[in-house]
């Protein structure tokens, strides 16, 4: 069973331990993308949460605590011309994982999008090689869409991204 996770706002106190998660560029770029540095740094986070701040916002960012410990964290970009959001650099603690923390974190997420505004479209990218986040993603109903090949160079590796999505109807 699943200890019970809280679901606040994203804050650079609650991220600080973040960057411990990623200890190789690999698992940096497997998380956040191509476009961040190794190592994570405060600045870059700090710039992560500032789009959390724009009016309206450009992203929702939510840690999830076990008592005062962040345990795992996602970023929602959102697409308020389309009403399409996008499940961004998510991750559970290496510590937590396979703990059952993944569902209920984000089924709260998913319920926060839904108080932010209407986005009938939820999608994520998710490199092919990931099958734990593609099983989980598969089980919470999301559906792949297609496959990008050769779509990120991380080193001298060359990534596939699958894209996932899921219509919620309102």
């Amino acid at each position: 069973m699943a200890l019970p996770i809280r679901v606040v706002p994203a804050t650079p106190n609650r991220l600080a331990a973040f960057p411990s998660w990623f200890p190789t560029p690999e698992s940096l770029a497997q998380w956040g993308g191509s476009g961040l540095r190794f190592p994570l740094d405060a600045a870059q986070i700090a710039a992560m949460l500032a789009e959390t701040l724009t009016e309206p916002p450009l992203r929702l960012a939510f840690a999830g605590l076990i008592g005062d410990e962040t345990v795992a964290h996602a970023q929602l970009a959102l697409d308020w011309t389309d009403g399409v959001a996008r499940l961004a650099r998510f991750a559970i603690a290496p510590c937590c994982r396979g703990q059952g923390l993944a569902k209920p974190f984000l089924a709260e997420v998913f319920a926060r999008l839904d108080e932010a505004g209407d986005f009938p479209r939820l999608e994520l990218n998710v490199y092919t090689f990931n099958a734990p986040a593609i099983a989980l993603y598969e089980a919470l109903g999301f559906r792949c869409e297609g496959i990008r090949r050769s779509s990120v160079k991380v080193g001298d590796a060359r990534w596939d991204t699958a894209i996932y999505a899921i219509i919620r109807e309102g």
